[in-house]
């Protein structure tokens, strides 16, 4: 890594306590005016680094941003590629980019902001700064169908690491959205690169874009969005740990159902769902293995909904 990364890295684990330049020269075996140099660089990068005499430097409590060097340490897995980057139109379409580029999966991705967030059903999210957007692409070599259920697993693994690394107890909205205190934090987007002769999955893209602090939101979303209200920087321990969690799945796996089950704002409530143009309404009963929603209408009739858009009786189409 060049000496500006090492510094990034060692300012990210030391966020409590200041660095000296003669402690980081003698680190990095360079000269103090090389370290004063680099900590420039950085600052004119857009790096929030404070600095004072006899003290030394370290990172603004206020400064939050993914870090290759520090990514690599928590994940600690040499054949995990990981990309940080300032601001792309999408994470998913950077690392579908990738994928075409030659890149092998598994990778990590993440950007500081998106300029052309994607949702489910062609759906714009909007990314400012200061959220997380990442996307993790795993190699699957799985049945399509097989794939269906991996959004659940992803809702889980990312339920999981907020409530382990920020504490807040996040709900599901089938079948991709997370919310908090009634408002959407996240959505997550899985798309896949498939094989049409066998019919294989060959590579699944998983992204999600997560609310970290209060932003201006736009009017038509100031009652729908939300965000976990963090106060401390928490990015690269979250994207960490969502990536731990995702890097864990295998295809057939059932053991985070339970949790899904546990944490859905959808099951046991009235839904309503299109098909056919027609729209119809039932009872959301249980979550499939797969992923699918399964519904009882009136009539006694079970439903499976693999796709499309589910809305609680009631609230807004």
């Amino acid at each position: 890594m060049s000496l500006k990364e090492n510094l990034m890295q060692a300012l990210e684990q030391s966020r409590e306590a200041a660095l000296s330049g003669q402690a980081l020269a003698d680190r990095f075996h360079v000269s103090r005016n090389a370290i004063w140099k680099a900590i420039q660089a950085l600052k004119e990068e857009g790096v929030a680094i404070e600095s004072a005499p006899n003290r030394g430097y370290r990172l603004a409590p206020e400064y939050d941003r993914a870090s290759e060097g520090v990514l690599r340490r928590l994940l600690a897995d040499d054949a995990l590629g990981i990309h940080c980057l300032d601001k792309v139109d999408s994470t998913n379409n950077q690392a579908r980019r990738l994928l075409m580029g030659g890149e092998k999966a598994p990778f990590l991705l993440v950007a500081e902001e998106q300029t052309a967030g994607r949702g489910r059903l062609g759906r714009a999210f909007y990314s400012p700064a200061g959220g997380l957007y990442l996307t993790l692409a795993i190699g699957a070599g799985q049945a399509a169908e097989d794939a269906l259920g991996v959004t659940a697993y992803a809702a889980v693994a990312v339920a999981e690491a907020v409530q382990h690394i920020c504490s807040r107890t996040l709900r599901i909205k089938w079948v991709n959205d997370l919310f908090w205190e009634e408002k959407k934090v996240c959505g997550i987007l899985t798309e896949a690169t498939t094989d049409f002769e066998t019919g294989t999955v060959e590579s699944l893209l998983i992204g999600i874009g997560l609310n970290l602090r209060p932003t201006p939101w736009p009017e038509p979303l100031r009652n729908i969005v939300g965000d976990l209200r963090c106060t401390h920087p928490v990015k690269n321990l979250l994207a960490a740990e969502i990536a731990k969690r995702l890097l864990a799945y295998r295809p057939g796996m059932q053991d985070h159902l339970a949790a899904y089950r546990a944490r859905s704002m959808t099951l046991g409530q009235q839904v309503a769902w299109q098909a056919d143009g027609v729209e119809h309404q039932g009872l959301a009963e249980d979550v499939a293995t797969n992923g699918a929603l399964i519904v009882r209408d009136a009539a006694g009739l079970r439903h499976t909904i693999r796709s499309g858009e589910v809305r609680k009786l009631g609230a807004q189409p």
